[in-house]
């Protein structure tokens, strides 16, 4: 692996350290994002209720945009291993093991759940979640195969420890599934008032050290097939994993803010109504005879929560991070900045791009365009959704989202004006009225930065 330093990540590094991001978007009779109850997501915010679209919304939808991009050869990160984050690694491994090197799928499975449990991971314990682990790993998308091929080949010693261990394991099942039962005999006796059964010796441990361990070697090629390597999207997102002391963990290089409506929050109760086919067929053919049943009425009625607004988000790109973990990685110097680069310009693409697929088909939410987007480098994150405590109220300010367009305007340039950690800004737009909006200001001469004609031109690459 690379020698990590502070300069050598710093040496990469060109320009400031944070791309900034900030974008407004229009959402029309939309629900990209939902809580529990089918209901949207707000919060109070300079004494207006707000909607909200959360962050993890928004980075899964940039996460998995980017990943399809890529599998498909498209975009800056085409050439490039992506991540997946699931449960199901035990099903890919056996999958693997079983198309690719033709294993009885039946052992292909217990041998990859045993050597992920030799991890530390635990599964499920309902009927519908055994082979599934009981936390999301977010791993490069080739791991199962990896570690098949790696089981595969060293087939006898993995096997002689599998074996072992499973026996080891389901002993150990067994045993407090009897204590268990004994207790709640136990508890049963002494409720009725009769004598307690008498408890046969009790022969299990009682604890996970009666397993046996991993092998070091076995442990150390699982390890690695899981760890973060060159998949890019696990350098840009990070990734947490408390059930393995000895996997790496990696910070992320994103930040990304909740999206939140730059005015007071409008959210509608659409009441719909579903037809039944067969029913209406009769009605409309005159075949009412047919069917005695009452063909009076909808097949199916409800409600749906709708939002209309404008949504400010922002997210910002740790420049010299995404290059600390792709060395980190094992990236060499150069190949890590070549990936660096092409990270960010991804990065500004699915920021762009992407959004969140709830009732994508009802309210073709995933077709809006962004009303504007603003990028700029620094020598620290800048977060502008201060500007927009202040609920705009378009009986008196116009339009939410020219409103928006012209504080973010003016915000940036008063910051631009005071500090000098901050760089002019480029901006993007996708609207006739923004559009408008921009070329005054370059009339005028008093836009803070310049017009981009693509995300190309919003990267500090």
């Amino acid at each position: 692996m690379t020698a990590l330093t502070h300069a050598s990540a710093s040496d990469l590094l060109t320009g400031d350290q944070y791309l900034s991001l900030h974008l407004l978007e229009t959402f029309t009779a939309a629900l990209p994002v939902r809580d529990e109850n089918g209901m949207p997501k707000a919060f109070v915010y300079g004494g207006d209720l707000r909607t909200m679209i959360t962050s993890q919304a928004r980075r899964r939808a940039e996460r998995t945009y980017s990943r399809e991009r890529a599998n498909a050869g498209q975009g800056a990160l085409a050439d490039y291993t992506m991540g997946i984050r699931t449960r199901e690694w035990a099903k890919l491994t056996a999958a693997a093991l079983s198309a690719e090197h033709a294993w009885d799928k039946t052992e292909a499975l217990a041998t990859a759940k045993a050597i992920l449990e030799g991890l530390g991971l635990k599964f499920g314990t309902k009927p519908n979640t055994l082979d599934l682990t009981q936390v999301l790993l977010f791993a490069p998308e080739d791991a199962g195969q990896v570690i098949a091929a790696y089981v595969h080949e060293n087939r006898d010693t993995v096997a002689a420890w599998t074996s072992d261990y499973i026996q080891a394991r389901d002993a150990k099942a067994a045993n407090e599934a009897a204590k268990k039962a004994k207790a709640a005999a136990a508890r049963k006796a002494k409720k009725d008032g009769t004598p307690t059964p008498e408890e046969a010796p009790d022969s299990s441990t009682g604890d996970d050290e009666s397993l046996p361990t991993q092998p070091k070697e076995i442990r150390e090629a699982v390890l690695t097939a899981l760890a973060p390597r060159d998949a890019i999207d696990i350098a840009l997102y990070g990734r947490f994993l408390a059930e393995i002391a000895d996997s790496p963990n990696v910070d992320g290089a994103i930040q990304s803010g909740h999206a939140f409506t730059v005015h007071a929050a409008e959210h509608i109760d659409d009441f719909y109504a579903a037809a039944d086919d067969a029913k209406l067929h009769r009605k409309e053919h005159a075949l009412d005879f047919l069917d005695t049943a009452d063909d009076a009425g909808a097949g199916t009625t409800g409600y749906q929560s709708l939002i209309t607004g404008t949504f400010y988000r922002h997210a910002v790109l740790d420049r010299y991070k995404i290059r600390m973990n792709l060395l980190a990685a094992g990236m060499k110097p150069d190949e890590a900045e070549t990936a660096a680069t092409a990270a960010e310009h991804e990065f500004v693409e699915a920021f762009t791009n992407a959004i969140p697929h709830a009732k994508k088909n009802t309210t073709a939410s995933t077709g809006v365009l962004p009303k504007l987007v603003m990028s700029f480098t620094g020598q620290r994150p800048f977060n502008y959704a201060g500007a927009f405590e202040k609920p705009i109220d378009e009986t008196t300010d116009g339009p939410a989202s020219i409103a928006a367009a012209e504080r973010l305007l003016k915000q940036h340039t008063l910051v631009l004006r005071k500090r000098t950690d901050i760089s002019p800004a480029s901006f993007l737009t996708y609207d006739l009225d923004v559009q408008e909006l921009l070329d005054t200001h370059i009339a005028a001469n008093t836009l803070p930065g310049t017009e981009a004609a693509n995300t190309e031109e919003l990267t500090g690459a």
